[in-house]
């Protein structure tokens, strides 16, 4: 486990999720209890830890009330491989749809990604060393050493002039050539000493140099079907050749940031990140099921799409169960992998779901609903505000914008109010409503002289008053 989440408390998470997600204690609670027991799971004996399987949750709320931003925001929060999936997915093609499994083998790339950059992180200071050195050779290039050929004639006629005129003259000439490259080799040094100097005081950043990269083969991929194994037709004999080089004229920031990624890849050992890999997504991988609601069907006759669905259900069950899935890096086991389920469940119910799958996600959560108070916080307190995104957003054009308290709550209540009348499409409909606010004052920037733009209850009532009313009501509706 990541030690920045094995080292945060459940409340700590919460309040880590508080940042972002306005309301839903009960969900933000399971979920930072969920992860914790992962960390408690990790501190146990062997055999003891095997026989402790992750309690998967199923969120259950209407659309736009903050489900999948709590996955989101989750896989931010944490090192530990994750990965989102939408449930509907699988049904699209008929009966079968796209193969179940891949969510296993997304969760692997994911943690095949996490583990690698950790691994290259603590291989950068060593990579960085050696592509000042490569920057350095490319400004200043060093004299080739001489091949050492040893006691070995390299001139084949040598042995014919073996008399002692001959050999004394070729001494004094190595000796003075000798002399002349230890000059050269001290100016090179020099030289070097202080181009080291000018890189590490930034001043030669700008400066074009010509440098070597790996060449990227060029892969024709050969899709294995359903399988989900692709075969890269250019590297099948890729590792009997020898890498191509090519030149490459860049910018010093620009090689040092090449260089680096490359003399880091060629530090880290992929067996080694692989089997940390396998075993991180095994132990840690959260999948979030999005959606599982569509894959729900009523409990009247099924037929057509209904049959596919509960197959799809069928499909899911072992991998949440635990199954055994091959990966094209090897075989992982989901048995400790932590599903979370999020649906609307407008029409279906948790209870339309097959026994065994509603048996497979034992905590249950419900979001409510928002109320005009939740708007008000959504509008203001998170860190990605909307009224922050929006006064930044116009701000890059010189305009100042101000909302007034009063402007705030109508904005709220109007957004409630449409939910309640309307469809209810949670926060989303903040979007919606800011959108046609701000239209005219967008549209209108570049041609306004004004620095300043002050929006009150009076310019919100009058944006929307007039024009809600029943017929052209659709407008809002998503």
């Amino acid at each position: 486990m990541s030690n920045s989440l094995g080292s945060m408390t459940p409340r700590q998470i919460v309040e880590a999720l508080d940042k972002y997600i306005i309301g839903q204690e009960e969900a933000k609670k399971s979920v930072a209890i969920a992860l914790r027991n992962r960390y408690r799971r990790s501190l146990l004996p062997d055999e003891l830890r095997e026989e402790i399987t992750p309690k998967n949750i199923l969120m259950m709320g209407p659309t736009g009330v903050g489900k999948t931003e709590i996955a989101r925001r989750l896989a931010k929060l944490m090192d530990a491989p994750f990965v989102k999936v939408e449930a509907t997915k699988f049904t699209e093609v008929g009966y079968v749809g796209r193969d179940v499994d891949s969510m296993v083998r997304d969760l692997v790339e994911a943690s095949i990604r996490i583990t690698k950059q950790k691994r290259l992180q603590e291989k950068y200071s060593i990579a960085e060393e050696i592509a000042e050195e490569k920057i350095i050779e490319a400004i200043i290039p060093g004299k080739k050493k001489p091949a050492q050929g040893g006691n070995a004639s390299r001139n084949p006629f040598e042995f014919i002039l073996g008399n002692s005129s001959y050999q004394s003259q070729k001494q004094q000439y190595e000796e003075s050539r000798n002399n002349q490259q230890d000059d050269n080799k001290m100016d090179t040094d020099l030289a070097r000493e202080q181009v080291r100097q000018q890189l590490r005081d930034g001043l030669l950043e700008e400066q074009f140099i010509e440098i070597q990269v790996n060449e990227a083969p060029k892969t024709n991929m050969l899709d294995m079907g359903n399988e989900g194994m692709s075969i890269a037709i250019g590297n099948i004999f890729g590792d009997m050749m020898p890498q191509k080089k090519k030149n490459k004229k860049v910018r010093v920031k620009d090689a040092r940031r090449i260089l680096r990624e490359q003399e880091a890849q060629n530090l880290i050992d992929m067996d080694q990140v692989t089997e940390e890999a396998l075993q991180n997504a095994e132990q840690n991988g959260i999948i979030f099921i999005d959606e599982i609601d569509k894959i729900a069907s009523g409990s009247s006759y099924r037929s057509g799409a209904d049959v596919s669905r509960e197959g799809v259900q069928r499909d899911i069950l072992p991998i949440v169960e635990g199954s055994v899935v091959n990966t094209k890096y090897g075989p992982v086991k989901t048995d400790h992998v932590l599903f979370i389920g999020a649906g609307a469940f407008h029409t279906a119910k948790p209870t339309d779901l097959i026994p065994e799958l509603q048996g497979r996600f034992p905590i249950r959560v419900e979001l409510e609903n928002l109320t005009k108070e939740s708007f008000v916080k959504i509008l203001t307190i998170p860190k990605n505000a909307l009224l922050k995104q929006h006064k930044a957003l116009l701000e890059t054009e010189g305009i100042e914008l101000e909302f007034t308290d009063q402007a705030i709550d109508e904005i709220a209540n109007m957004a409630f109010l449409m939910n309640e009348q309307t469809e209810n499409i949670g926060a989303r409909r903040l979007h919606t409503i800011m959108e046609k606010l701000l239209e005219d004052i967008s549209f209108n920037i570049p041609d306004s002289d004004e620095e300043k733009v002050v929006i009150d209850e009076e310019y919100v009532k009058e944006k929307f008053i007039e024009k809600i009313n029943e017929e052209d009501i659709d407008k809002f509706i998503l």
